[in-house]
């Protein structure tokens, strides 16, 4: 994602928001506000799993068909899926059909529903990988962080697939767990009083 910023409606926003057409409304309403739904969470992850390779552009305009295939990324639902259901989402033309991906996301459900069991929920567990803020370099200059770095490592340890930093680091972005808007984007400020007044989540088990 790019850090500088271009006005569009009067407003100063990170550069790759006016680079396609769906991306200004996912800058303004999404992109860098705190997550603790597991199912958004979990939503989030997928797509990140299936942009892989890909333009982000390629999942934001397919993503109600990914949500529709998905079940809404209801990991219950998800982790129930069988040889129909893979035969069926590799027929989907709706949706990225690569069988791996869309095995690891299979997978990852079952997983989810295993950290749900021990640690109460996805959130509780994923940001633990919050970063001090006081840390981190300027915004979108890096990729990969040692937080990405640490959650991907430990995510594999516990079976899931399609976790590399780069796909966490850009997980974290999405999700909140830092603020990578542009210095001088208008929703700098925004996203960090909405970081500072959101309830972190913890176990509750």
């Amino acid at each position: 994602m790019g850090s500088n910023t271009e006005k569009q409606n009067n407003k100063s926003r990170c550069s790759w928001a006016d680079s396609a057409p769906d991306f200004p409304h996912y800058h303004d309403t999404e992109w860098g506000f705190p997550v603790a739904d597991d199912q958004r969470l979990f939503e989030k992850l997928c797509l990140e799993t299936f942009q892989s390779g890909l333009s982000w552009r390629t999942i934001l305009t397919k993503r109600e068909n990914f949500r529709l295939a998905f079940h809404n990324f209801d990991f219950n639902q998800v982790a129930l899926f069988g040889d129909k259901e893979v035969k069926n989402l590799l027929e989907n033309k709706g949706i990225v059909r690569n069988k791996r991906k869309i095995l690891a996301v299979i997978n990852n459900a079952k997983r989810a529903q295993e950290m749900v069991e021990k640690e109460g929920s996805l959130a509780a567990f994923i940001w633990r990988y919050e970063p001090d803020e006081s840390t981190l370099p300027p915004p979108q200059t890096q990729t990969t962080s040692k937080e990405s770095i640490a959650l991907s490592k430990d995510l594999k340890k516990l079976g899931w697939q399609f976790v590399g930093p780069t796909t966490l680091y850009a997980f974290m972005q999405s999700m909140g767990i830092i603020n990578d808007h542009a210095e001088n984007c208008f929703l700098r400020k925004e996203i960090d009083q909405a970081r500072k007044t959101f309830k972190r989540p913890s176990k509750n088990k």
